[in-house]
């Protein structure tokens, strides 16, 4: 666009750049901007890099190139083939070549052309590659589980304040209308008081700790980049196991297990219902096979397996009323005359997640699953694995943000960075 044309107005990539300076408060964004949004032409559109290209990546970022004012300019990954197979799958998309690759994410946060992130690596570095592109001035849409520590989501959660970065965290179910709707009959106060809350761990995935695998050869980096796949975990030889979806995502050192893989959806939906996104549990206890999560009012979370529904599912229960459900859309309710209400249409696809992101972008607004809201559902999922890791009770402080009398477990909710990364 020639600088004559754009004189006396406002693009809306303009608006984009220039609202980084007002970091530390929301701006307002005149309508007809946002409105524009849904026709936006070619060379105003916010231009998107992709990190991390797995199945989960290439999934949402289709859903980011279906939106019609982004363009995905530039993808990442460690492996080739994966990175292969997004590159074809932006060029398919689009008609053209004009996609770029980059072995290194580094590369990608130092473009100048690229205004938001898709990030979708293992979760081991999410709160790394967030922070990393929130200093190299982008917004991000970022997959959950949002850290393996406490520690690395709560600077997370300040570095995108401080810095003004309007963040996502890619906890869909917030923007999906079965479960908006659950969570209405809570807040609205139909339930009457709410006791217990019931959120789904993933099944199997037992958390696998110190495991050690025999060195392998190490694959040349334009093949796998083993050190960046590392991020900031303890460095270890080489074996092609650790990076394999269902060895890692049970490993200690690069996620959380079953109460992070599935927790992150629906011990973070329990929150919103429970009114508590800016707090947490005080007290976390095992009985059988649940982990109780007791709040300072009495309320519970009850991180469990067996409830119905389909996958992720959560079940909400108050003085006067419950509300069940999951994934496949089902839902069931006491009284049964409160499912005829029901409303909030809309699929599961993450396309409404993903447009809340965007028009977050052009408004400079707080995202509904911020840094801040993220960090502190996954810091109760935390909790929870030291609790089950150390096989004993806990007493946490959720403003301090501190485990009460017990160095051990407040030890194991920070982990040193892999030099040279720092958060």
């Amino acid at each position: 666009m020639s600088t004559s044309s754009r004189q006396g107005r406002v693009t809306r990539r303009d608006f984009i750049k220039g609202a980084t300076l007002a970091a530390s408060g929301a701006v307002a964004l005149p309508n007809i901007l946002v409105r524009a949004a849904h026709a936006a032409p070619a060379n105003e559109r916010i231009q998107v890099g992709v990190i991390g290209l797995g199945g989960r990546g290439r999934h949402v970022m289709e859903a980011f190139m279906a939106q019609p004012d982004t363009h995905v300019m530039a993808v990442s990954d460690c492996y080739a083939d994966r990175r292969a197979q997004g590159l074809k799958q932006v060029n398919d998309h689009y008609g053209t070549q004009d996609c770029a690759e980059h072995v290194d994410f580094q590369e990608l946060l130092a473009r100048q052309d690229i205004d938001a992130l898709l990030i979708a690596t293992g979760d081991n570095n999410h709160s790394l590659v967030s922070i990393m592109g929130a200093r190299a001035g982008k917004d991000m849409y970022c997959e959950k589980p949002l850290s393996v520590t406490i520690g690395e989501s709560r600077a997370v959660a300040d570095t995108m304040k401080r810095l003004g970065r309007v963040f996502q965290c890619g906890t869909q179910r917030r923007s999906i209308s079965n479960f908006r709707f659950a969570i209405h009959l809570a807040q609205s106060g139909k339930l009457g008081t709410i006791r217990e809350l019931h959120a789904e761990q993933a099944p199997g995935m037992e958390a696998l700790y110190d495991t050690t695998l025999p060195e392998e050869p190490l694959p040349p980096k334009e093949e796998f980049d083993w050190d960046n796949w590392l991020g900031i975990a303890t460095w270890r030889p080489y074996n092609g196991r650790y990076a394999s979806r269902g060895f890692w995502s049970a490993h200690t050192d690069f996620s959380g297990g079953a109460i992070t893989e599935w927790g992150s959806h629906t011990v973070d939906l329990c929150q919103w219902a429970n009114g508590m996104d800016d707090t947490g549990p005080v007290e976390y206890w095992k009985e059988g096979d649940r982990y109780i999560c007791q709040y300072a009012n009495g309320s519970k979370v009850i991180i469990r397996r067996g409830l119905r529904f389909g996958t992720c599912p959560i079940r909400i229960e108050g003085d006067e009323g419950w509300v069940e459900t999951g994934d496949s859309g089902d839902m069931e309710t006491y009284p049964k005359s409160l499912l005829q209400e029901r409303g909030f249409e809309g699929g599961y696809p993450p396309d409404n997640h993903i447009r809340a992101f965007l028009d977050c972008v052009y408004t400079r607004s707080e995202c509904i699953s911020s840094a801040e809201t993220a960090h502190r559902s996954i810091s109760v999922c935390h909790v929870a694995n030291l609790c089950k890791r150390l096989g004993r009770p806990m007493k946490w402080d959720p403003e301090k943000e501190v485990v009460l009398d017990d160095e051990e477990a407040n030890r194991m909710t920070t982990r040193a960075p892999r030099e040279p990364w720092y958060l």
